[in-house]
């Protein structure tokens, strides 16, 4: 869901940025570490710990055998991302070690952690040092629930009051919402015009049913779609809309095709930057 702290967990334990890490929503697990490790977590804050006090989030950490690794609650954010030196090793589905519960294929055999699981870690692929930390100003803002969008293709069916109510209005995420999409209260959006044929879509397309209340589309989206889609979040956004949990207020702002540019690059040369300590 949130790609930027995934890849930056990665990077601070000297993985390749695409390997597989654990993703823990809302609460986190108690694991015991069976062999010295360097672990680093990022993401949302659930209040990590190692052997009862707490650690340093966005930092690498070294633990000892035998070290005890839980969480104590969520204090902010809703997913935070544990990554490993050398990789977690999971099953291989379509190219990936993601877990898609929903066709039971990938990572731990389709299916989400349980007690008693053991967790392998690869070998890493240049030796990790313990010493590298992420500036808290390469963060993304996760604390401002304001997401950044750009006009959809469907933006002329929202009427100008409709509009106006899409950007000076708070937005709430309901307890309806999961990994392919987040559904939104708030002011009702009508929109008008011909009928959509469906369409390839987006994580951050926010489509508007006809019931008028959006939903987002997030990181196991549907390929394809027949609602409009009045706007859409920028991807310098999209770590901050992975880190909403049910109930957190959200508020839209439009922005120019250059600055949602701009903020794109200024993450990736953050990730970059850290890249190249570690290489």
């Amino acid at each position: 869901m949130d790609r930027f702290a995934h890849s930056a967990a990665n990077l601070l334990v000297s993985n390749d940025r695409g390997a597989a890490t654990l993703e823990c929503t809302l609460a986190g697990p108690h694991l015991v570490v069976e062999r010295p490790s360097i672990l680093a977590i990022t993401g949302g804050d659930l209040d990590p710990r190692v052997n009862g006090a707490q650690v340093q989030m966005w930092s690498a950490i070294s633990l000892r055998a035998g070290d005890e690794l839980t969480f104590g609650g969520r204090r902010g954010g809703a997913r935070a991302y544990l990554a490993v030196a050398g990789g977690v090793v999971g099953d291989r589905w379509l190219g990936s070690m993601s877990t898609n519960v929903m066709a039971g294929r990938g990572g731990m055999r389709g299916r989400p952690l349980t007690r008693g699981d053991v967790i392998r870690a690869g070998e890493p692929l240049t030796p990790p040092a313990a010493h590298h930390a992420f500036a808290p100003d390469m963060v993304p803002p996760y604390a401002d629930h304001t997401l950044r969008v750009i006009a959809g293709p469907h933006a002329d069916q929202l009427s100008p009051d409709k509009r106006e109510s899409l950007f000076r209005s708070d937005f709430v995420l309901t307890r309806d919402s999961n990994r392919m999409g987040f559904r939104l209260e708030g002011p009702r959006l009508d929109v008008s015009g011909a009928e959509v044929l469906s369409f390839g879509m987006i994580a951050g397309a926010l489509q508007v049913p006809g019931g008028g209340m959006p939903i987002l589309l997030m990181a196991d989206h549907q390929t394809a779609g027949g609602y409009p889609v009045v706007a859409t979040v920028i991807s310098a956004s999209m770590p901050v809309a992975a880190q909403l949990a049910p109930g957190d207020a959200v508020r839209f702002a439009e922005t120019s095709i250059e600055d949602a540019l701009e903020m794109r690059a200024a993450q990736r040369e953050a990730l970059e930057s850290l890249e190249y300590l570690t290489s």
